[in-house]
């Protein structure tokens, strides 16, 4: 099978951190995007034995500034598949405590960074062979399964990033790129949280297996990690 060539957001730690393991165990080429130095030391061992399969770049998803540089780098060659990984829980809480500058970061993140980062990538992607974007969302972003309210900031970023994609599906629909969204599952991560009864190896093999399996059919559409289909 030929190596593919991907691009990953918030590539440092735990969804991210996994699927740089497993494209490079099976082959494949990563460019990373980390926001921080701690983050890219953290993926720098990764290079070890992959003959120089693993690039890591800077990447600042609420910054433009940022994505142009990280774009500049990316963009020396095509882009097969990009993963908008990169996300932010902001502050989990009721109604009256919320603060509204967490919710503007959030946004800022969530739902405008993955926005400039296909923008920005664009270029790359209809150079690419296989023109699929992934955006790693979630269920409670789902306004039909939405019964127990709360988290403010992260649901309503959801919300938005996947009206966002749902618009990008129409608008590059003529170029033959597929976005497509993704229920990572409730994963034990640094977000998830120790009580996540999903390891992080299970939740990427299982959307790895759904982005391979994309076709045109499934443009803007919303799944799971295991393929079946989320409500919106």
């Amino acid at each position: 099978m030929k190596s593919m060539r991907y691009v990953i957001t918030g590539a440092s730690r735990g969804i991210g951190y996994e699927f740089v393991q497993q494209l490079l165990e099976r082959g494949d080429i990563v460019d990373a995007g980390v926001r921080t130095e701690e983050g890219r030391r953290r993926l720098e061992p990764l290079k070890h034995g992959c003959a120089g399969r693993l690039r890591i770049h800077a990447l600042d998803v609420a910054d433009e500034a940022s994505v142009r540089e990280f774009a500049d780098e990316v963009l020396r060659e095509p882009v097969d598949v990009l993963i908008n990984n990169a996300g932010v829980a902001g502050l989990w809480c009721a109604l009256t405590d919320v603060d509204y500058a967490d919710v503007v970061r959030t946004f800022a993140v969530n739902a405008l960074g993955p926005l400039r980062v296909t923008s920005a990538l664009l270029p790359g992607l209809l150079r690419g062979s296989s023109r699929k974007v992934a955006y790693v969302t979630s269920r409670m972003g789902s306004l039909s399964s939405n019964s127990d309210g709360g988290a403010y900031a992260y649901r309503m970023s959801k919300v938005a990033l996947n009206m966002g994609v749902r618009n990008l599906s129409n608008d590059l629909r003529a170029h033959g790129i597929v976005p497509v969204l993704l229920h990572p599952g409730w994963v034990k991560t640094d977000m998830g949280g120790p009580d996540a009864p999903l390891p992080p190896r299970d939740s990427v093999r299982g959307m790895l297996n759904v982005i391979d399996e994309l076709r045109a059919e499934h443009s803007g559409r919303f799944f799971d990690y295991q393929g079946a289909e989320v409500p919106w």
